[in-house]
């Protein structure tokens, strides 16, 4: 059991704090004022003075010298009184790379009171307040943002703004409002199709598990970047979660082709050779995986369960308590280190890990099915038999769980029940094909004669 597929997450949000608009320029009062030559002169002196060393400020910031940014928008904002607004802009850039996202926040409030006709100021509030988890506010902001740029683009002016949309979907799909943050998406790429922006709405869509919509998203993104090695690599992972390994070989082999030492696709890649049960070339594209990145859970995870193949127990569980501690919310691992222990006869470890697992996953039947194992092997059969009932609920047509239950029931005296699991086990078995039936393997063969012959006699 493996898992390559996470949730919605939006690690390639936009970031656009390498782009520093220029300051704007002073609107014209709509009616001339009539002032002195002379005073006219000094407040056009004063705003020159406020404004000559903006470009010395950009430079300094979009060369990473963050240092001297922040010494010089102090000196410029200590001579006028802090009356400035693009140095206040910047400087909130700066905080916000450097985690303080509250004192950022403050500083572009600050900007947007000194302009506040400014919508980019505007977006960069709306901005600090999305990291800082306050995501109605910043869709509130993002609004008014929207309302300011109609206003200023008129009635035959300009295009629309598409990070605003964009920015306000990622609000929306954080606050699990999906539907809107869909349509906020399929917005922003009407006004400006958008690589990011097509990650985020398939993400979305895999989100609510709506896979076809998934993949209509990202083949459409491939029209305007055909040789995305990621958009390539997600496709290729969402055609490996439908079943679709060739379809998803095809699409992770372009993206090796383009992007060799991307760990995702080697990860995804190492997954369907996996799958076709070539353990040792798995663990060479996991070993090329882990020098890239060495703190993915799915990594450990698909690891250990190569070790477990091979029967190297030992190695498979510290891979897998490995992959736990990296991701202790991921129910799979749950799931896998409690197979471990199921077989390495560790019943109150495998207990404990199956019991963490159905808690994340509730609707999992084979976790239900291994738990209901575990809870036999440490005589616990009253509970072993409400495991099992839940998990036959979840899938009346898993045989295997009807036989483990019938050899519960037998083991603990209730032959009449042994009997009643094992006919539903035995015509769920003689609906199988040949096929089904090797893939079983010989040790189901071996129990359904010996429960048999204890039932009915040889």
């Amino acid at each position: 059991a493996r898992d390559t597929m996470p949730e919605y997450y939006d690690s390639d949000e936009v970031e656009d704090e390498d782009r520093v608009d220029a300051e704007p320029e002073p609107e014209s009062p709509a009616t001339p004022l009539t002032v002195p030559k002379s005073t006219s002169a000094a407040v056009t002196a004063k705003a020159i003075a406020r404004t000559r060393r903006n470009v010395h400020i950009h430079r300094l910031y979009v060369r990473h010298e963050h240092d001297a940014c922040l010494a010089l928008i102090e000196e410029v904002l200590a001579e006028f009184d802090g009356l400035c607004e693009y140095p206040i802009y910047v400087k909130a850039l700066v905080q916000r790379r450097r985690g303080r996202i509250q004192e950022s926040l403050q500083l572009f409030q600050a900007a947007t009171a000194l302009n506040p006709h400014n919508v980019q100021n505007l977006k960069q509030v709306g901005r600090s307040l999305y990291l800082l988890g306050k995501h109605k506010a910043a869709v509130e902001v993002y609004e008014e943002a929207e309302k300011m740029a109609a206003e200023a683009r008129g009635d035959d002016g300009g295009h629309e703004d598409w990070e605003i949309y964009h920015q306000k979907g990622l609000c929306y799909a954080r606050s699990k409002q999906f539907g809107a943050a869909a349509e906020c998406f399929m917005r922003a790429n009407a006004v400006s199709r958008h690589e990011v922006t097509y990650e985020q709405l398939g993400r979305v869509y895999q989100a609510q598990e709506n896979w076809e919509a998934a993949i209509a998203t990202y083949l459409e993104a491939l029209e305007s970047s055909p040789d995305s090695p990621d958009i390539l690599a997600t496709l290729g992972l969402l055609y490996l979660r439908l079943g679709e390994t060739y379809r998803a070989f095809e699409y992770l082999d372009q993206a090796l082709s383009r992007d060799p030492g991307n760990p995702r696709v080697i990860l995804a890649a190492g997954s369907i050779i996996q799958d076709h049960d070539d353990v040792d070339v798995a663990l060479v594209k996991y070993r090329v995986a882990a020098a890239k990145e060495p703190n993915s859970a799915q990594l450990w995870n698909n690891v250990g369960m190569c070790f477990f193949g091979k029967n190297r127990f030992v190695a498979a569980i510290a891979c897998l308590k490995k992959a736990l501690y990296l991701d202790p919310f991921e129910w799979i691992i749950s799931y896998n280190l409690g197979l471990a222990h199921l077989k390495t006869q560790q019943h109150a470890s495998a207990f404990h890990f199956l019991s963490g697992c159905v808690k994340r996953k509730p609707d999992f039947a084979a976790a239900y099915a291994f738990l209901a194992v575990a809870l036999a092997k440490l005589d616990d059969v009253e509970n072993a038999k409400q495991a099992y009932a839940r998990a036959i609920r979840l899938d009346p047509g898993d045989h295997l769980t009807r036989l483990n239950a019938a050899i519960t029931l037998f083991n603990a005296g209730d032959f009449e029940g042994a009997k009643e699991m094992f006919e539903a086990h035995d015509q769920l078995w003689g609906a199988l094909d040949e096929d089904g039936k090797v893939d079983a393997g010989e040790d189901v063969e071996e129990q359904r004669r010996a429960l048999r012959d204890a039932l009915y006699g040889s």
